[in-house]
């Protein structure tokens, strides 16, 4: 009973303080790692201890696959190498540096501890990426990355965590490294490859959305545990499932069935992410509290958490301009033809918001490891540190660098675009139709798709703000539905119809 009214005031809190971030014009998750945080001092409330099983196989994979299916294949592909990049390259380059820093500070600490904690903090948070880059706006190349970055990088930073755990009790050869590397990343893209055949072979044999979007609900978790099943990447096969399944899903699924998964997954992955937020606040007494009760000196706490926090900001950095001029060579975007400012780069580099995933392996460091209390805190603080100084002074740094969205008039001349080559082909196949129209059905079509083709370009004749043919049409329109539905509802409440 206690649990269950816990898990209701978990929800009740994440509602509130969402809708209460909305007015305020604040980061929901700031907000809730806060009050996660004043909560967790406060007594009565319960001491929560975030299992790692929990997140790793309760939270990840429907937050992952949500994000997954959601993103374009077509962009990430096109944008593979900066993906690849920052998801490998970056999180191998800051387990190495954050692993040097910390094992030069603390006294006796073995390289494989060093480099464990140095894992735990490489990778950014798919949830606090995504969610801060739309909320202000970045160009959309931009977001493409940063989302494919922290789609992978987490399948990374777990090897690379396992590999060190296993060091930490026996020595482990570069060709241990290289094998195990090899297998997480192509068991857990084979399994991956293989659940969505399935879900492919399967899916068109389901009229019924609810049935469909039920069977949404247990793909990630079929791909992940399949695939640690045979000590792959669990991670990987959940977003090599997601990317394709979200790929194919026009050919799959029937628009009906797409809408209502897509609602479904939208709740699911708002009161995951935000509970994720809220969680990660409510680790903050006990950690401390930890960290009290040891006996190491709290300025020595203090500098190692501190220079992690600086450490993961610093490399990042250092990383994203040297692999953009010497490893990437960016050329033109492929939908703008231009080719993106250094101030992106720097952007890119100041996005690297860590999550729950950090919190969540710190945890899986075996106890009675050396100074696991001070690597916990320093694990949390850098969650919450990249959060609150990253996260609060993204939105000015891409105001104050004119780091810009994309520009609404490029997007409409695209759409536009489009849509005539799309009812180009619809005009073809009206032609070879042979059919008696008595009724004029034929030219009716035809109008109505020249006042949708119209409807597409007026946007790019008007400015800012002033408003289109097509869209006063819909306004009226609207208007015109509400007095229906009133009046429907005016019908019914006096009993003429059940």
């Amino acid at each position: 009973m206690e649990s269950a009214f816990f898990l209701v005031v978990l929800v009740v809190t994440i509602l509130a303080g969402t809708a209460l971030a909305g007015r305020l014009g604040f980061p929901a998750p700031l907000l809730l790692i806060a009050a996660g945080v004043a909560a967790s001092f406060v007594p009565g409330v319960p001491e929560v201890h975030l299992e790692p099983e929990v997140v790793l196989l309760g939270l990840l994979p429907p937050l992952l696959y949500a994000t997954a299916v959601q993103t374009s294949l077509v962009d990430f592909a096109a944008n593979r190498r900066p993906i690849l990049l920052l998801s490998v390259g970056l999180v191998v380059f800051t387990t190495l540096g954050v692993g040097a820093v910390v094992h030069a500070l603390l006294p006796g600490i073995g390289w494989p501890v060093a480099f464990a904690i140095g894992a735990v903090v490489a990778p950014p948070d798919a949830v606090a990426a995504t969610a801060v880059a739309r909320r202000i706006g970045l160009p959309r190349r931009l977001v493409t990355i940063l989302e494919g970055e922290s789609l992978l990088n987490d399948a990374t930073a777990l090897v690379s965590l396992r590999t060190a755990i296993l060091a930490i009790g026996a020595g482990v050869s570069a060709w241990q490294v290289a094998g195990d590397f090899a297998l997480a990343a192509g068991g857990g893209a084979l399994v991956g490859f293989a659940v969505f055949k399935a879900v492919a072979w399967f899916r068109p044999l389901i009229n019924d959305p609810v049935l469909d979007t039920a069977v949404s609900f247990v793909v990630p978790f079929v791909a992940y545990l399949a695939a640690e099943a045979i000590h792959a990447s669990g991670v990987l096969a959940v977003v090599v499932a997601g990317l394709l399944l979200g790929h194919k899903a026009p050919l799959l699924q029937t628009a009906k069935s797409r809408i209502t998964e897509r609602t479904n997954w939208k709740t699911i992955a708002f009161l995951l992410e935000n509970l994720v937020f809220l969680l990660i606040g409510l680790q903050a007494q006990w950690i401390v509290g930890d960290v009290l009760r040891s006996a190491v000196p709290l300025e020595l706490v203090a500098g190692v958490c501190l220079a992690t926090l600086g450490a993961v900001i610093v490399l990042r950095l250092a990383w994203v301009f040297p692999a953009r001029y010497l490893l990437v060579r960016p050329g033109p975007d492929p939908v703008t033809g231009r080719t993106p400012p250094a101030a992106n780069t720097f952007i890119l580099g100041w996005a690297g918001m860590r999550g729950v995933v950090t919190l969540a392996a710190a945890f899986v460091i075996p106890p009675g490891t050396p100074y696991r209390e001070v690597l916990l805190l320093a694990a949390f603080t850098v969650v919450a540190g990249t959060l609150f100084i990253q996260g609060l002074s993204l939105p000015w740094l891409a105001r104050r660098l004119h780091v810009r969205p994309p520009d609404p008039m490029e997007d409409a001349l695209a759409r536009a675009t489009l849509l005539q080559q799309a009812s180009k082909a619809a005009d073809e196949r009206l032609a070879e139709l042979e059919f008696e129209d008595a009724h004029g059905v034929v030219e009716l079509i035809r109008q109505r798709s020249e006042q949708r083709n119209f409807a597409a370009w007026e946007r790019l004749g008007t400015s800012d703000g002033q408003e289109t043919p097509s869209e006063l049409y819909a306004r009226i329109r609207t208007d015109m539905i509400r007095a229906e539905r009133e009046r429907v509802l005016q019908v019914r409440a006096g009993g003429q119809v059940s």
